[in-house]
């Protein structure tokens, strides 16, 4: 984690909703500095590079943005309905403003999970994923070359300590520092009470391979929940950390236990 103060020249604008009001907004504040912006949207193409992207929406909008910008820091406002990845609500936006203007702000700088498959090659912040349609499906999983053991259910997800408060979370992972480098990974609903979450170290070599156990005929791989992949019958999946990394800009330093004690109601009525 590290605090900078960025020199803004070009900003980019990145919402799912074309909503004017936000524009004008946003205007007032960065003309007056001189500051240019963009509105963007995906396939948007630049000749020059974007200083900071401000995405607004919900955690699928802030991943959409570090997908199509995966070098630039992003600030995520929340306008959706739960938003681990942002770094306030949209009644916020005039503090963060001014905060990320007089670099009072910090730049969490998150693992990314490159994906090596049959048809290409994916990047992921929170998760990859395979899984079958309606069946059960079997996937061999292996660490640096050493088999460790069949997955048997739903599926597989390999993920980032991002990631943990996603589709980990809802699965029964723990809670993993954001800024960790590590990679989780959990079968889902895996037809064996032996089954455990297990949590590797970053540098760490996942293969996994679908196995001719496998019955189900629809098989497929999602990266941060972007379209589905198709998978046959013993493919194999490499699954690394990237050299990118994401970064997401946020107000304070205790930004996580913040988000967390808000997003899951921790607090009861009247504590502080």
């Amino acid at each position: 984690m590290s605090k900078n103060k960025i020199n803004l020249r070009r900003v980019g604008i990145f919402t799912q909703q074309s909503e004017q009001q936000i524009y004008d907004f946003l205007q007032q504040w960065f003309i007056p500095h001189g500051i240019e912006m963009s509105w963007l949207e995906e396939g948007f193409k630049s000749k020059d590079a974007l200083d900071l992207v401000i995405s607004f929406g919900g955690d699928g909008t802030v991943l959409a943005a570090l997908s199509l910008f995966p070098q630039c820091p992003v600030l995520a406002v929340n306008f959706g309905n739960v938003g681990f990845l942002t770094a306030g609500d949209r009644e916020e936006l005039a503090d963060m403003l001014k905060s990320v203007l007089n670099g009072n702000f910090i730049i969490s700088e998150r693992s990314v999970l490159k994906c090596e498959h049959a048809h290409g090659v994916d990047y992921a912040v929170n998760e990859i994923v395979i899984r079958g349609a309606t069946r059960l499906i079997a996937v061999e999983l292996s660490i640096n070359d050493q088999h460790i053991r069949r997955v048997r259910g739903d599926g597989v997800i390999i993920g980032t300590a991002t990631g943990s408060t996603a589709y980990l979370l809802a699965a029964g992972s723990p809670i993993v520092m954001p800024e960790l480098r590590c990679m989780i990974i959990t079968g889902l609903n895996e037809y064996d009470f032996r089954s455990r979450h297990l949590v590797i170290t970053a540098d760490s070599k996942v293969r996994l391979a679908v196995s001719d156990q496998t019955h189900e005929k629809e098989i497929y791989l999602s990266a941060d929940g972007k379209g589905k992949v198709p998978l046959e019958i013993g493919n194999e999946v490499l699954i690394r950390e990237s050299s990118r990394k994401a970064k997401l800009i946020f107000m304070e330093k205790n930004y996580f236990f913040h988000n967390l004690s808000s997003r899951l109601s921790w607090f009861r009525s009247g504590e502080k």
